[in-house]
């Protein structure tokens, strides 16, 4: 498929396109603004994109410093915690950054990390643009970025053509390419392997990667890591988990991240395999948060006793239930504080797995499904290392989780390995912004 082709089937598919986003978005809550100006690259003055940077009237971005910035692209809520701290390192360094996403969490997710950068007007938020011509023309004209930065997997045709045209340099970073996106880019061809050729940089998260990026016909990228190894530990968010599991005086089994059809499984088990005494605390946490009313509907048809985490359950409630439903967002640390063992979810249906580098980062031992192919080459090493462990299914996940919650020693053991291998990794951040400073002036 070449480009005319495929900007046509994209505007034929437009109507379609457009309910299905507005499908998702109103499932998923918040604010996509799916059909606003910005998502088709209009804008009617400088101010449009600055939510929360105050000007004087006779302002505009550029008076205030804004001018030229560095653009990183963050689609959803992972990309955007993963890009953290390397973000933090462009304003650190004194660089001003506009920041994209393309859902509403991920928008969300990033005011929680930069409000004082937004509010100082060093960091600019806006949506991505639709892959139109005149989308990605008037989204370029508008912010005349120094060069345009993806995180991970996000690569438009005409959005790379377009920045190829005007002479600004494209970079992919933290690039990961599973199996089955290799063998989609060979079947829609020549359109898409266009765009990654004419990308500038491209820096693998693995040799696997790297190997499929050259199946695809891409000259050999540099491997450089995975940005998702270099976090941003909420050590007050740790503190807090660790004093509730402390007053509690009870085990705790965190089931984080799960996806549709999961939490039914793990439900289920819980009620065939929970201990009648001395059963541990079980916290199931909802991937997406569109899904915490459903997953409350699955607790309220079982047996189980629950209480939910928005509701700001005291110490005595959260003793007499069974599960704790992990409602919240951002909050994810404090979930691993309270665990014994994580159960790492999105793994045990077909959805390629979860970011389990956190719970390692925390020291906690990890349980993962059978399908972790997102995560293919670091969930390979932590299973190597003694860090986490692999089940074939729920049932399987939750057994062993009570083994091992009979295991101190064990228990002990796998976590400081999860540290240990952790530290061997960390360091991404400061690695890609050395790489990329000749695209930074």
């Amino acid at each position: 498929m070449n480009q005319f082709f495929y900007t046509l089937l994209l505007r034929l598919s437009k109507p379609f396109a457009l309910r299905l986003l507005e499908r998702k978005a109103k499932k998923a809550g918040g604010d996509w603004d799916i059909r606003g100006p910005e998502r088709f690259g209009i804008y009617e003055s400088k101010q449009a994109s600055t939510d929360m940077v105050e000007f004087d009237e006779q302002d505009s971005i550029g008076d205030v410093g804004f001018k030229n910035p560095i653009w990183v692209h963050a689609v959803s809520l992972g990309e955007t915690r993963a890009a953290q701290p390397f973000i933090r390192q462009l304003l650190d360094h004194g660089h001003y950054v506009l920041l994209t996403h393309t859902t509403a969490t991920a928008r969300a997710q990033g005011v929680r990390q930069f409000s004082e950068d937004i509010g100082e007007g060093r960091l600019v938020q806006a949506w991505f643009p639709y892959d139109f011509p005149e989308a990605v023309e008037g989204f370029l004209n508008h912010w005349q970025p120094r060069c345009g930065i993806l995180i991970e997997r996000e690569v438009w045709p005409n959005m790379v053509l377009a920045a190829t045209q005007h002479k600004i340099p494209m970079l992919l970073v933290s690039a990961r390419l599973s199996e089955s996106s290799a063998k989609q880019v060979k079947m829609i061809g020549g359109v898409l392997q266009k765009a990654y050729k004419d990308l500038d940089l491209i820096l693998a998260q693995t040799h696997h990667d790297a190997a499929r990026f050259e199946e695809i016909g891409i000259a050999k990228p540099w491997v450089i890591g995975n940005l998702k190894f270099d976090l941003n530990i909420s050590q007050q968010q740790v503190q807090l988990g660790e004093m509730l599991r402390n007053n509690l005086d009870r085990q705790v089994v965190v089931i984080a991240s799960t996806r549709e059809g999961e939490e039914q499984e793990f439900i289920q088990t819980i009620l065939t395999e929970k201990p009648e005494t001395k059963a541990p605390l079980y916290v199931i946490v909802p991937r997406h948060p569109q899904r915490f009313a459903q997953v409350e509907g699955l607790l309220q048809k079982s047996k189980l006793r629950y209480v939910r985490r928005s509701a700001n359950p005291s110490d005595e409630q959260i003793k007499q239930a069974d599960v704790l439903l992990g409602d919240s967002l951002g909050e994810m640390f404090f979930y691993y504080g309270l665990a014994d063992i994580a159960i790492v979810a999105g793994s045990f249906g077909e959805f390629g797995g979860q970011n389990h580098i956190e719970a390692c980062a925390v020291g906690v031992p990890v349980i993962v499904g059978p399908h972790t192919e997102n995560f293919e080459k670091s969930v390979e090493d932590a299973l190597i290392e003694g860090a986490a462990r692999r089940t074939e299914n729920a049932q399987s996940a939750l057994i062993l989780a009570q083994q091992l919650l009979q295991d101190e020693a064990q228990r002990s053991e796998m976590g400081k390995a999860g540290q240990r291998w952790l530290r061997l990794h960390q360091g991404v951040s400061q690695r890609l912004y050395k790489m990329i400073q000749p695209y930074l002036v």
